[in-house]
């Protein structure tokens, strides 16, 4: 396996398309949380002439609902969310801008051609590895639905955060 690349968020095109399936990647920055309900909420507020509750452009979704922090942690464990879960609302979003996903598993054809249309990326975290995931994390801060719990969107600050690219620009699929 080649170098691991060390990419500072936010994403842009032009990182994003330097990137290839395979491609081991370490992601410093910040990304937002979004689970299923979040998911299904942003749309809908777009549909009633709100905004969403972030700048969606160049960001990354992590697709995850962490367990509560210990006394003196950040974060709890923090694993990848089956990804496909979230294909209906993914391609509203990818078409505002934003440039990264990561979770875990397959997406739905119209998720890849919408990672293609958008010059996005989709990245695969390690399922079993959420307690070392939440090393990565630096700081949380609510952003909205703070009534869905786990589910809220938060932004998080990551450092070293470990991910492999399994969708590229190009529409290229590791699993294939």
């Amino acid at each position: 396996m080649g170098d691991i690349k060390k990419i500072a968020l936010p994403l842009t095109g032009d990182m994003v398309r330097e990137l290839k399936i395979g491609d081991r990647v370490v992601l410093s920055g910040y990304i937002y949380t979004a689970r299923d309900a979040a998911h299904k909420r942003m749309p809908e507020s777009l549909k009633q002439g709100k905004e969403l509750p972030f700048d969606i452009k160049n960001q990354t979704i992590f697709y995850v609902g962490p367990s509560p922090a210990k006394p003196g942690q950040i974060i709890g464990s923090a694993g990848p969310t089956t990804s496909y879960r979230m294909d209906p609302y993914s391609g509203t979003l990818l078409d505002l801008g934003l440039k990264g996903m990561i979770g875990k598993g397959l997406r739905s054809h119209d998720v890849i051609e919408s990672i293609k249309k958008n010059t996005a990326v989709y990245f695969v975290a390690v399922g079993g590895a959420a307690a070392l995931i939440a090393k990565s994390i630096v700081s949380k801060e609510l952003v909205a639905y703070e009534d869905l719990g786990t589910e809220a969107i938060y932004k998080l600050e990551v450092k070293d955060f470990p991910v492999i690219v399994v969708i590229d620009h190009l529409g290229n699929c590791l699993y294939d």
